[in-house]
């Protein structure tokens, strides 16, 4: 790469998408709050946006008897270096669909795409706006997209993982990082009451045809949830919490535990499944991800899960993981006078732990949308009423 395009590489946290199709809760998003398009990590350098992108994959040819042969035989010539006409397409959706400005105006005709490198296990392509078309606001004239191929030695982490005090300390230098990341996104917090409103709305107008169902989603109506909303909203707004860039699922499937890390790595984790990311308040992802303490997704008989309310991480896990997290991103230094760093500790606890209600009430709506649509089989309206549970309880505590 020649210096004078002013293109650096540098990768995000994660570079891996779904891994599998097991049929979790919330490892196949069946109901999206908007259309997010793939999975994404990326990071801006200047003036183009480096990022990583599993669910773009070249096909791989293959012979009219699908023999071993016949894949090598596709290759004799070398690897292809044009770029076939479906991947140029679904990059210019996801470029058009995720990034600003200019971006969102040119025809796919004028879309520029290279391939910049190939290796073992990914494509590496340059995205480009055309030279006539003039950024409007900072969107980065150049993209490079990174498709993988390859699936990494990993396992997700199981729920009492998260209670390891090496991985949670891991776990928050990673939150930390992904906090830190600079997207071409829109900035404003949106997502969470946007969401939340969204869910509102189509719960208030369910109708369930299974007994079982409509006795559980009766019960739950009767909490009168838009007045809960409201109050919820009141309450989140006297509570102070940076705007960042959250992951907004950070739960023990959505971490893998890396298995051909060296013995002197000090990344043994990698955070995945990016399709809630967006721009929201800091305390959510903490107190969602302290929600997720308490739910094991693996449990092999119904409601298909288990919910230990104990494992609620106590104050000293919490401040554990909080102090990691203000490591990394210098929160505070061995200059911070101890008075200073105890009160900083003392308002990310009720900043975490308020904005853990607003996690059970997402997940507790979305739970029963699912309940009305998902063909997966899980307890869905058992889960809704566990999350439900969950708020008033920790409404009791934190208001």
């Amino acid at each position: 790469m020649q210096s004078g395009q002013n293109v650096t590489e540098c990768h995000g946290e994660g570079a891996l998408g779904k891994s599998d199709n097991t049929a979790t809760l919330r490892y196949i998003p069946t109901l999206k709050t908007e259309d997010t398009g793939p999975t994404v990590d990326n990071k801006k350098v200047g003036d183009t946006l480096v990022t990583n992108e599993s669910n773009l994959r070249a096909p791989s040819p293959r012979g009219a008897n699908g023999d071993d042969d016949s894949e090598a035989e596709s290759y004799r010539d070398g690897r292809t270096e044009v770029v076939d006409m479906d991947m140029k397409g679904r990059a210019f959706a996801w470029c058009r669909d995720f990034l600003s400005g200019s971006w969102k105006s040119i025809p796919e005709a004028d879309f520029q795409i290279s391939i910049v490198s190939g290796g073992l296990s990914n494509l590496l392509f340059m995205c480009s706006l055309p030279d006539h078309a003039h950024t409007i606001g900072d969107e980065p004239r150049r993209v490079l997209l990174r498709v993988y191929g390859a699936i990494l030695q990993s396992n997700r982490l199981r729920t009492e993982q998260l209670f390891v005090p090496e991985l949670s300390a891991e776990i928050a230098s990673k939150m930390a990082r992904f906090h830190r990341m600079v997207m071409p996104f829109n900035k404003e917090p949106k997502w969470l009451f946007g969401t939340i409103g969204r869910y509102m709305d189509q719960v208030m107008n369910l109708k369930f045809a299974r007994e079982a169902h409509v006795k559980k989603y009766n019960k739950l109506i009767k909490y009168d949830l838009p007045a809960e909303l409201e109050s919820l909203r009141v309450l989140l707004s006297a509570t102070p919490s940076p705007v960042v860039f959250c992951h907004n699922d950070v739960q023990e499937g959505n971490i893998l535990m890396l298995e051909d890390r060296d013995r002197t790595s000090t990344g043994k984790l990698m955070l995945i499944d990016f399709e809630y990311s967006s721009y929201n308040y800091r305390g959510f992802d903490f107190g969602n991800h302290f929600c997720e303490w308490c739910y094991d997704y693996t449990y092999n008989k119904w409601p298909f899960y288990k919910c230990t309310p104990d494992n609620y991480p106590s104050r000293e896990q919490q401040l554990h993981f909080i102090r990691n997290y203000l490591v990394e991103t210098g929160g505070y230094s061995e200059s911070t006078m101890h008075e200073d760093q105890a009160r900083i500790e003392q308002d990310l606890l009720v900043e975490a732990n308020r904005f853990a209600m607003a996690s059970h009430f997402l997940w507790g709506l979305w739970s029963i949308i699912q309940a009305r649509i998902s063909k997966i089989e899980f307890g869905y309206m058992d889960y809704a009423q566990s999350r439900f549970d969950a708020y008033f309880k920790q409404k009791k505590l934190f208001s």
